[in-house]
């Protein structure tokens, strides 16, 4: 299996949340060639929104949930968006010991974050991290998420100009 196998099943699941009214970011947690945990970002629709359930951190709930003694820096993210600061500490705390990401988040991204300017805590971790992986396909889900009028969740933002703006060829 390779990465963009596991990337088509957190775009899957970016599908289901995008046709639900939700942000469409999906991920899953793959060690030993198994998916073991995935989520779906929720809390993006409606009046009333919630910043703590991305789907980085859902999967991260039902992984703490599974209670398998894991090797947890065998541990890879597939996520159709690139993670946020909040979710990166929670993978580094985790010790999850790589991320792949199809799309850039440009304004809240946390991939690009220096570690080594970190505390030791964060710093003497480590993660690697692939962007880009069937980038195009999850372009389409978020312009798609942005271009409907039913959709307020980071509407006009720096990152839906961003998304709007990209042609389905272009690679960050």
């Amino acid at each position: 299996m390779d990465d963009e196998h596991y990337m088509q099943i957190a775009l899957g699941l970016a599908e289901k949340a995008l046709a639900a009214g939700e942000f469409p970011v999906g991920c899953v947690l793959v060690c030993q060639g198994r998916v073991i945990a995935d989520g779906a970002r929720v809390g993006t629709k409606g009046d009333f929104i919630n910043e703590v359930d991305h789907a980085e951190m859902v999967a991260l709930r039902r992984l703490i949930d599974l209670k398998e003694n894991i090797d947890k820096r065998e541990i890879t993210l597939f996520c159709t968006m690139e993670p946020c600061l909040m979710c990166l500490g929670a993978l580094i705390l985790n010790g999850v010991g790589r991320i792949v990401y199809a799309y850039e988040d440009v304004m809240g991204g946390g991939a690009g974050c220096d570690l080594a300017k970190l505390t030791p805590l964060y710093r003497d971790r480590s993660i690697s991290i692939v962007p880009n992986v069937l980038r195009p396909q999850s372009l389409a889900l978020f312009k798609t998420f942005f271009r409907s009028p039913e959709n307020n969740y980071w509407r006009g933002s720096l990152l839906a100009e961003y998304t709007l703006s990209q042609s389905p060829s272009t690679n960050g």
